[in-house]
């Protein structure tokens, strides 16, 4: 499981905790000062430092850096529990779909700033314009297969990274499912969408994506149904 962190110490040991039995736990630290490295080390995380800011940076260090054919992400703030994974790798593992996707519901009136979700629902309708994908969410939240998702060619290393993966696995004619899941205050706040600023970066960020044009040569569809 991939876990991109950048200043997390107050939620890693819960997140860390609810990582799945057997599951191989890689924080990347994109720059963390107060610690996060270390106490993620003690906890028993494998710890992967990518110097190069920017949420996709860290997210393909740690696709890089997986071994399992199955490779999940989830965010490192407490705001999703890692054990709603399961549902997730199964349905790849069982060849049911390619990727899947974690639908955010917030619980609680502060877990989804009003902005942040109003940015969120304009990249889906995007998304659909582009792809024809009838999806309600991009978040974090995810699973595939490693090698194929390394086969995209994902090149974004900021905000637009978890649209471009779904951009280029529809392009790739990837089955791509969506499921509810549960959203939660996060600790700390947001380096992304916490502010009008970083919500307007991360749209800008995603719409730069959306307008690329599709890939001359479709990654290949994901095949075989064990890990």
């Amino acid at each position: 499981m991939v876990l991109p962190c950048l200043d997390e110490a107050a939620a890693l040991p819960w997140v860390l905790a609810r990582i799945p039995r057997g599951w191989r736990a890689i924080v990347v630290d994109n720059g963390s000062t107060d610690g996060s490295p270390d106490l993620a080390i003690e906890l028993g995380a494998t710890v992967v430092r990518e110097e190069r800011r920017g949420f996709g940076a860290a997210c393909h260090a740690g696709l890089t850096a997986a071994t399992a054919d199955i490779v999940c992400f989830c965010d490192c703030d407490a705001s999703l529990d890692p054990t709603d994974l399961l549902p997730f790798v199964r349905e790849v593992h069982e060849g049911e779909a390619d990727l899947v996707l974690g639908r955010r519901r917030p619980r609680g009136r502060d877990a989804w700033p009003a902005h942040a979700r109003a940015g969120n629902l304009a990249l889906a309708r995007m998304l659909r314009r582009r792809t024809g994908l009838r999806l309600h969410d991009l978040g974090p939240l995810r699973a595939a297969r490693r090698e194929p998702l390394l086969a995209l060619g994902l090149s974004d290393r900021r905000s637009g990274y978890p649209l471009q993966m779904v951009v280029r696995a529809a392009d790739a004619g990837w089955r791509v499912t969506e499921h509810d899941v549960p959203y939660l205050p996060r600790a700390g706040a947001s380096k992304v969408t916490g502010t009008w600023r970083g919500t307007w970066q991360a749209v800008r960020d995603m719409s730069r994506v959306l307008a690329e044009p599709p890939a001359p040569t479709p990654a290949p569809t994901p095949g075989g149904t064990t890990p």
